[in-house]
């Protein structure tokens, strides 16, 4: 197309976005172990939620399986890798049991609400876990603890009719990767009927989510579209989605690769917005600013809230080898 046919577009790109600490430390995780103990690496559930960064370790050696017997016999001795999720605690017995070397790659955010749960059935309290039934990291946080003693509470409609055995020592936590919005007004909902609940001793959404979902309503407004790259099973990638179009973006999609945008629907728009899930690879950014710039005279401008400069140090076992720029290159470009 020639550039003086272009229609104008603004893209207000989003910072932060895409990969926290937790999805890199995890990712990192299984390329170091491949690079140690060659393929094939096991990993137990995707190691993040997005099929792209799935591809490139397949690529590489890793195997993905649902469960643990999965595993041939004649590979017991390889590593396999629990998934930034979380799992819980039977998953390690069962890894002990088989005799099988592990690696945990749990966020250690998502590790941190685990003990935040623990810590309130220690003291003796029930636990009220807010989060979305069949996620991964709200098994993995109710797999922490004897069976009966957390309930989940999805939404405020739940807290209303939500009733305990003791409503005077009940303890929440959260799903680390929900809209803080939507958080606030179930647990609001929970402390107005239940006054003696308490709540854990650091927020349990994640200073990632939070940050992401801040940007994504300061850029939102007068976006005629605004897209989020991240995958349809990533819980934080679906927040974003609903923050955007709650923040005034006329329109919001979840998109996986630039392929899957669908130009007819786009139509005619003069300013988009563009952030990615925390389990989003910056080369699908990329993908997604050059697939506008084929058909507009589009300009990049940076909407950006806060750096982020966490860093999660990988298994003790793998702080020995090295990572380089190339072994991360198919997801950081």
């Amino acid at each position: 197309m020639n550039i003086a046919a272009k229609p104008p577009l603004t893209i207000r790109l989003c910072g932060p976005r895409g990969f926290c600490a937790g999805v890199d430390r995890a990712i990192q995780i299984v390329v170091l172990a491949l690079k140690s103990y060659g393929a094939p690496v096991y990993v137990r559930h995707e190691i993040v939620h997005n099929r792209y960064v799935v591809e490139g370790l397949e690529a590489k050696g890793a195997v993905f399986v649902e469960e643990l017997n999965e595993i041939p016999e004649e590979h017991r001795a390889q590593p396999v890798v629990f998934s930034a999720h979380g799992v819980p605690k039977s998953v390690p017995e069962d890894a002990n049991s088989r005799n099988l070397f592990y690696l945990d790659a749990t966020c250690p955010l998502v590790s941190k609400v685990h003990k935040q749960a623990m810590r309130h059935n220690r003291l003796g309290r029930h636990v009220v876990l807010i989060g979305h039934a069949g996620h991964p990291e709200v098994i993995g946080t109710m797999g922490q603890l004897p069976e009966g003693s957390v309930s989940l509470i999805e939404t405020v409609e739940d807290a209303d009719t939500y009733q305990p055995v003791d409503p005077d020592n009940l303890g929440y936590v959260t799903q680390t990767t929900l809209s803080v919005d939507d958080t606030a007004g179930v647990i609001a909902r929970l402390q107005q009927r239940f006054p003696n609940l308490t709540a854990p001793a650091a927020d349990s959404i994640c200073y990632a989510t939070t940050n992401r979902q801040e940007v994504v309503k300061q850029a939102a407004p007068g976006c005629d579209l605004f897209i989020i790259v991240g995958a349809p099973n990533s819980s934080n990638s679906k927040r974003l989605v609903e923050v955007a179009l709650r923040a005034g973006a006329t329109k919001s999609i979840l998109v996986q690769r630039a392929s899957e945008l669908n130009w007819d629907e786009i139509g005619q728009i003069s300013t988009l917005g563009l952030s990615a899930g925390a389990s989003a690879p910056e080369v699908i950014v990329n993908e997604i600013i050059e697939a506008f710039r084929a058909r507009f005279a589009a300009q990049v401008e940076l909407a950006e809230t806060v750096q982020e400069n966490e860093h999660f140090l990988v298994n003790r076992e793998l702080r020995n080898i090295e990572l380089t720029a190339a072994d991360m290159a198919f997801v950081n470009g």
